[in-house]
């Protein structure tokens, strides 16, 4: 984990900054207009993605705004400069999603992932542009998925930990039927200024009541928690040093207008006086290659990898997270060289010592 990686294991794309909903905890600047990603775009980030994926799996996820919202025809239109071994993601309300997205989904072989935040009473966020709650046109979405046989994960926002709400939301993954699921604690980050401070004990009971709702019924693959997991299984057989990449993945981002951010996609569309709009090139002038071997030269980028650094020699779960993100660090702290932020502590060292707190309490008394 020193340094950035030259070629990345995935690329983020927005098609669109348009979002048809505006949720209370977005980040997103733009999200209010529809500036359309040109084709040109997508034609330049194939050029360097189609050469990468034909030596390994390689992703490319659409990401908005709402991707959706730029249309059936447009999306069809930025996907096909790829060569077909490229695998698409896309990450989507659902509002959308209907039979003939269903038909593209299955067409275009994407992968969905939605994002819901559990049961009605948990989206009160989650709002169309009206200010009208958006829960209903999400399971319709999320029922046509299931009705079409298409295999789909789901993301989920967490604003306030409460003993509870880990189990209530588990089972209602299992029954909404995704096969993945992403737990993410609100951050602060881009337009979204609420406060991520809580209750240390209740975010570490948060995450110990998670692991075990999944382990009664293991039937979702539940991100954040068999990660933690893997983790500490290579620590008991001293494989930790070989979990985490050499290098850091550069996570590249590509705007609509072709400006590539490395590391964070929550910083595309912002500008700062001391880093300007944060972008490392434009895939319409460079190729996205030539743009990566190059962002670690980047200001921001430099100091953040200063920052790493700091988190390498000061902190006992560095093993675990490789340093944290990017984004979290500037829009809590104002810089990319500190450590430790909110995001660290809710859903990484707590999550941790949720994991453990739950092997703890159910550990095999001695014989």
């Amino acid at each position: 984990m020193r340094g950035i990686a030259v070629v990345p294991s995935y690329v983020v794309m927005q098609p669109t900054t348009l979002c048809n909903l505006d949720c209370a905890y977005c980040y997103l600047p733009f999200r209010a207009t529809d500036r359309r990603m040109p084709v040109a775009v997508a034609e330049a980030v194939a050029a360097s993605v189609n050469r990468w994926a034909r030596s390994g799996r390689f992703s490319v996820v659409w990401h908005g705004g709402e991707p959706l919202a730029a249309g059936r025809e447009h999306l069809a239109a930025l996907m096909a400069p790829f060569a077909p071994e490229v695998e698409h993601h896309v990450q989507t309300n659902a509002t959308l999603v209907d039979d003939a997205w269903c038909a593209f989904f299955a067409a275009h072989r994407v992968r969905v992932s939605v994002s819901v935040d559990g049961p009605r009473e948990r989206n009160g966020d989650r709002v169309t542009r009206g200010g009208q709650p958006a829960y209903d046109r999400i399971v319709r979405g999320v029922e046509a998925l299931r009705r079409h046989g298409l295999p789909f994960s789901a993301l989920a926002v967490v604003s306030r930990p409460a003993p509870g709400l880990a189990t209530e939301l588990y089972d209602y993954f299992l029954g909404l039927g995704c096969d993945v699921l992403g737990v993410n604690v609100e951050e602060t980050e881009g337009v979204n200024t609420r406060s991520n401070a809580h209750d240390a004990a209740a975010v570490t009971g948060f995450w110990a009541e998670l692991v075990a709702a999944w382990r009664r019924a293991p039937r979702i693959h539940l991100r954040e928690v068999e990660w933690s997991l893997r983790y500490a299984a290579a620590v008991l057989d001293g494989t930790a040093g070989e979990l985490l990449p050499r290098r850091l993945d550069p996570i590249p981002t590509v705007g609509h207008d072709g400006a590539v951010v490395v590391l964070s996609p929550e910083l595309a569309g912002f500008r700062d006086p001391r880093y300007g709009d944060f972008s490392s090139g434009n895939v319409l002038a460079m190729p996205l290659a030539d743009i990566l071997a190059g962002a670690a030269g980047t200001p921001w980028v430099d100091e953040f990898l200063s920052g790493v650094e700091s988190c390498r020699s000061s902190c006992p779960y560095f093993g675990f997270c490789g340093g944290g993100h990017a984004a979290n660090r500037y829009f809590e702290q104002g810089r990319f060289d500190g450590t430790e932020t909110e995001h660290c502590r809710n859903s990484k060292i707590r999550l941790l010592e949720g994991v453990l707190e739950h092997a703890r309490d159910h550990e095999s008394p001695a014989a």
